[in-house]
């Protein structure tokens, strides 16, 4: 079996369980921080922050053995416009608040029969590739151009390196120390050491990502047929699934693609095994105009940061990337304030 297809299996194994776990545990992170800021219940928060120390510490290690060189990821490169993708992280954690969820989110409860969110999976899908191809493009290129940078340490173990740490002793240092503050942060709390299930969500979650990472970077390994180093991500996959089904003579499936499909498969078979498909649309013509909004800031956010809340907040930051951290303050306080403040998204009133 050559590498690129052993990828595609990789792929579709991990999206099928992403999606069997992420809707069996509600796994996400704007659903984490609303019921951790707003309602006081931390316990999806402290799933994800499991899912981050775990993913850190298991991608290092893959790194530190040899095995995936994460320098060849998007996340890692010498160039990149902090502004730029600071913004598109906070235009990405606002639409999340409209859109009530990720992409990632939106592809579970599609395959749970939730209708709104094949709305946000589409209209994200076009706005995501206007802004890498289309008519945003040219606006998002201008502003890169006129604000990117070349770094000396594009990560954190590289900027511990440069004051004199070893590239090994650094690694160990940025990748312990920040996984361990993950970890203890989600044990801290006691309803959450009670649930069981949602430290199997956070401890899998986590381990996909260093799946992503080792299928592409390794078992994908392959010198005359090179295939792309990466990992669990949403925005321009989702985009690319969508030119897939409608464009796919002359196209190749890719990890990204075959991710998509496999996350709504693995919801959509869990959802009828255990009872939990339930079709739903929207209340009103308002909440399908605010669900659409969130979804173009999402496709242009997540392009313009790139990548998502998986994409950025555990895959990017597995690989202990600075430009990831920017990505992800921005998400944060994006999403801060849909939750919160004077631009907190209210609830639209019931008929």
């Amino acid at each position: 079996m050559d590498p690129a297809t052993i990828v595609i299996i990789a792929a579709l194994i991990i999206g099928l369980i992403y999606g069997a776990v992420g809707l069996l545990s509600g796994f996400c992170m704007m659903s984490g921080l609303r019921g951790w800021w707003a309602e006081g219940d931390g316990r999806l928060a402290r799933t994800y922050a499991l899912a981050m120390g775990v993913a850190i510490a298991a991608s290092q290690l893959l790194a530190a053995a040899g095995l995936v060189d994460l320098g060849k990821s998007i996340y890692l490169q010498p160039s990149f416009s902090a502004p730029v993708m600071f913004l598109g992280g906070l235009l990405f954690g606002y639409g999340m608040v409209l859109s009530n969820g990720c992409g990632s989110r939106a592809l579970v409860l599609l395959g749970r029969g939730n209708l709104r969110s094949f709305v946000v999976v589409i209209v994200l899908g076009i706005f995501a590739e206007m802004t890498l191809k289309g008519l945003i493009a040219p606006v998002r290129i201008a502003m890169v151009q006129a604000s990117q940078a070349t770094v000396a340490a594009s990560s954190v173990p590289a900027l511990l390196a440069s004051i004199g740490l070893g590239a090994v002793p650094a690694r160990m240092v940025a990748a312990s120390a920040l996984s361990a503050v993950l970890i203890i942060f989600a044990f801290s709390h006691a309803p959450f050491r009670k649930s069981f299930g949602q430290i199997a969500a956070g401890l899998i979650v986590g381990l996909l990502v260093a799946g992503g990472w080792y299928a592409t970077g390794y078992l994908g390994a392959d010198d005359f047929n090179p295939v792309p180093v990466t990992s669990l991500t949403f925005i321009a996959p989702i985009a690319d699934a969508l030119q897939y089904v409608m464009l796919s003579t002359g196209s190749t499936l890719n990890f990204g693609i075959v991710t998509v499909f496999g996350v709504f498969a693995g919801s959509l078979v869990t959802a009828l095994a255990t009872g939990r498909f339930q079709l739903e649309g929207y209340r009103s013509p308002q909440h399908m105009l605010r669900s659409a909004s969130g979804a173009a800031l999402m496709g242009a956010g997540g392009v313009m940061a790139f990548g998502c809340s998986v994409g950025q907040g555990l895959t990017g930051l597995s690989t202990l990337s600075l430009s990831s951290l920017i990505a992800i303050a921005g998400i944060m306080l994006g999403t801060g304030a849909g939750l919160r403040g004077a631009l907190r998204v209210r609830p639209l009133a019931t008929a």
